[in-house]
């Protein structure tokens, strides 16, 4: 590796063949993922005076035309649109394809790239040492319902106050292709090979775990997906969001449950969604079926026009019945399954300081003997 003008450069590896001598040389080219610091200097402005591009993180180094990178954009969109300050975002991931992505979303917020399936621990210390911040979780189908399953599970149980987002894949894309716990049974990869076994629903899952926000999308359907990230960041509690994001190199061939077309021809909506900021005019283009307002602690509003007729996003039961309804026809259902807009997320439930831990001076960490005394005192 070494420097050039304001980009790093990489030398890598390039094999060629001379077809005519029928032998193979090698060369060093340069490979630069340092983003061109040019940008349109009319670029529309948020209420904070950045443009989009300050959202931008690196360039990607996924395979071109995955699905993460839609996802990645999605992030980027809404947090532009909520005039969110990147600095007070904390991205956090695991291990895998998905978990690389928060490389290539908001290149000036906090980030932390953690141990394979244990990515909910981190975020867990990390938000109760500071409130103040947005933690926005990333995750993949492996990373979650394998190996981090039992962390996933208690960071719902605790009603953690984050987003949490699974590219969902159903395949080990890191290490060629393996079907993950995600995987339809009866689904073909991309060797052929029938997956024998039943597939974790994270959706369903999140919502029987009393998950307090929970919506599934498609990260090819960024008109769906970039208002659900609105409506997680602004939900006070764990707000969990699936998206089934297609792996075209090892998962995406004739056969595949993941695969784009699939998904396209098996997606069922639960309802068109609109996010409406706080004080600004509600309003909608959609004309047909029930139309539903949900306000949010903050004073914003989803309006949901309803599509799904058995459907009631304040009903836990009607959301689990409505999925498994629609697994039983081999449809994916879209858009927010459940949400209570009225929950109480960890630091209420642990009463803990309004001021962040990080925060608080030390005569308030350390009270005296005194009030130790006092405090088991009141433990007995």
């Amino acid at each position: 590796m070494k420097k050039g003008k304001g980009k790093t450069i990489y030398k890598t590896l390039l094999c060629e063949k001379n077809s005519k001598l029928n032998i193979q040389h090698s060369k060093l080219i340069d490979v630069t993922y340092i983003k061109p610091a040019f940008r349109h200097p009319q670029l529309p402005t948020n209420k904070l005076g950045y443009t989009i591009a300050y959202y931008e993180g690196a360039l990607s180094t996924l395979c071109a035309g995955c699905g993460h990178d839609s996802i990645s954009a999605g992030i980027v969109q809404a947090c532009y649109e909520l005039d969110i300050e990147p600095h007070k975002v904390a991205k956090l991931s695991g291990i895998g394809c998905s978990s690389k992505t928060p490389t290539y979303f908001l290149g000036n917020s906090h980030g932390f790239n953690s141990v394979h399936g244990r990515m909910p621990s981190v975020a867990t210390g990390a938000n109760l040492a500071n409130r103040d911040l947005l933690y926005l979780g990333v995750s993949g189908d492996g990373d979650t319902a394998s190996i981090g399953m039992g962390q996933f599970a208690h960071v719902i149980r605790r009603n953690l106050n984050m987003v949490y987002i699974v590219m969902n894949n159903g395949c080990y894309g890191l290490t060629k292709g393996q079907d993950s716990a995600t995987a339809d049974e009866g689904s073909k990869n991309k060797h052929g090979d029938v997956n024998l076994f039943q597939s974790i629903d994270l959706a369903s899952l999140a919502v029987e775990l009393g998950s307090s926000f929970v919506a599934q999308s498609f990260s090819g359907d960024k008109e769906q997906l970039v208002p659900l990230i609105k409506a997680a960041i602004n939900h006070r509690g764990f707000a969990f969001i699936n998206v089934i994001s297609p792996c075209v190199t090892f998962n995406n061939n004739p056969g595949s449950t993941k695969s784009y077309e699939f998904v396209r021809e098996h997606t069922a909506l639960t309802s068109k969604m609109d996010y409406v900021p706080e004080m600004e005019t509600i309003a909608t283009e959609y004309n047909q079926g029930e139309i539903k307002g949900i306000t949010m602690h903050d004073g914003s509003v989803l309006q949901l026009n309803k599509l799904h007729e058995e459907w009631n996003p304040l009903d836990r039961l009607s959301a689990i019945t409505a999925l498994k309804k629609a697994s039983a026809k081999q449809e994916i259902l879209t858009g927010l399954l459940y949400i209570d807009p009225d929950t109480k997320e960890l630091h209420h439930v642990l009463n803990s300081s309004d001021t962040p831990l990080n925060k608080l001076k030390e005569d308030v960490l350390c009270p005296g003997g005194e009030r130790l005394k006092e405090l088991n005192a009141s433990l007995r």
